[in-house]
């Protein structure tokens, strides 16, 4: 299975930066899986992250990337909702 660390579309990097901001209550992006690793006390620490193993890691990435899901899923049934009211 390969790794696609880009979106597909280029242009959405900033929208899903902001996303992932919002969604872990962080000002700037790149600390949003730091302030994560936090909560769930993981020693995650910027760098070299040898130490870590990699179920850690996952458990990261997977909590940051579920919550942008169901933040995205809320947003579309928002959208949906307003435009049936109009």
């Amino acid at each position: 299975m390969s790794r696609r660390r880009r979106p597909l579309v280029p242009h959405a990097r900033s929208g899903l930066d902001s996303l992932k901001a919002r969604v872990a209550k962080v000002e700037d992006p790149d600390q949003a899986k730091y302030e994560v690793a936090q909560e769930m006390d993981i020693p995650l620490q910027p760098g070299y992250n040898g130490q870590l193993p990699s179920n850690a890691a996952g458990r990261i990435g997977g909590r940051l990337g579920g919550s942008m899901v169901k933040e995205l899923v809320r947003m579309g049934m928002q959208a949906m909702k307003q435009k049936n009211n109009i």
